[in-house]
């Protein structure tokens, strides 16, 4: 077993070639996940989540093709594996979850067959044993009466059972990555909680890598170990959840958490982020997110900002880094940034 990470993204770049020219979708988005980790991917619509899984996994849909970059899955490099090759890690080592169970279920056989049929395809078991992992995969994963259940048919289970199924389908190759994308969004409240308890159970006991894709901060925070937020196809910020949570220092992933309605405070409105995330063929030269920010100054509109360390965070901003001299003076220093309603003040 190898001591590195299972997932190893490197500077990966995606475009899509249009009639008005190139598009950058992702720019350079870098991160790993750990055996037993879960990485919670966070941002609003339109920021580079779901295409990011889409790259990992082999999904692009074409004209969208991946320029440049590295992704590696247990040190081996699969964003360049033919597609007869990437058709055996994909289901096999890595899985992913979407966000409608129904399009990852076919409605004309039983949840039963096609757990059993997905073994069979990767795993070297009889049917017999692969009968017997179908209804063990159902009972771990919730589903009561798993025995008779199996001969069930999609329709005649209920959302939340819907995506346990959908969850159980994912581990039957017992893949080292699972994919996440929006698991929980079509799911009544307390539905959700049951979900994103299970997926953390089970990245716990079996050691898998999981790349949670959300907008919802609230499933971030109680499910993920680590936070990458996005915006306009880049990370701009990461760092340990309880860290980022509780005092983000980018002004966009401050936004976000202002964002989130608190129970103990007696605002009447919820805070917001002015505008709009910037279309691919409209993007700012300098800061994507300079537009919005109420803290950008002058070298903001020229220059984009790199990711540096600040304690436990990595961060692309120039409140934090070389550009902060330009707005403060020759000391380099400047006041801390604040965001009406940020759970948390950031720390330069």
């Amino acid at each position: 077993m190898t001591s590195g990470p299972v997932l190893s993204v490197r500077d990966l770049k995606v475009e899509f070639a249009s009639r008005r020219g190139v598009l950058r979708a992702l720019d350079g988005v870098s991160f790993d996940i750990g055996r037993g980790e879960v990485l919670g991917l966070v941002g609003e619509s339109g920021a580079g989540k779901s295409l990011t899984g889409a790259a990992v996994i082999g999904l692009l849909e074409p004209p969208g093709r991946i320029v440049s970059g590295e992704v590696r899955l247990l040190g081996e490099r699969i964003d360049a594996l033919p597609e007869r090759q990437m058709r055996a890690v994909r289901g096999r080592r890595i899985a992913m979850v979407f966000q409608d169970p129904l399009t990852s279920l076919n409605p004309l056989y039983t949840v039963g067959q096609q757990i059993e049929q997905t073994i069979l395809a990767h795993l070297p078991v009889s049917r017999r044993e692969a009968r017997r992992r179908a209804i063990d995969l159902l009972k771990e994963v919730g589903i009561q009466g798993a025995e008779r259940r199996a001969d069930a048919y999609p329709h005649e289970f209920s959302g939340g059972m819907r995506q346990r199924v959908v969850l159980a389908l994912a581990l039957c190759a017992e893949p080292d990555l699972v994919i996440a994308d929006e698991p929980t969004t079509a799911l009544d409240v307390s539905v959700q909680a049951q979900i994103i308890a299970l997926i953390r159970k089970l990245c716990l006991e079996r050691g898998m890598a999981v790349m949670l894709i959300t907008h919802d901060m609230g499933v971030i925070a109680e499910t993920a170990d680590r936070v990458a937020v996005m915006y306009a196809g880049r990370i701009v910020e990461t760092g340990p959840v309880a860290a980022l949570v509780g005092a983000p220092l980018h002004p966009y992933a401050r936004g976000l958490m202002a964002a989130i309605p608190r129970l103990d405070g007696d605002r009447e409105r919820l805070a917001q982020i002015p505008g709009a995330m910037p279309r691919l063929q409209d993007l700012p030269r300098g800061c994507a997110f300079c537009p919005r920010c109420p803290e950008n100054f002058a070298h903001c509109h020229v220059e984009r900002p790199e990711l540096v360390t600040r304690g436990e965070h990595r961060v692309a901003c120039f409140l934090y880094g070389d550009g902060l001299a330009d707005r403060a003076g020759d000391d380099g220093a400047a006041p801390a940034p604040e965001m009406d309603g940020a759970p948390g003040e950031a720390v330069p």
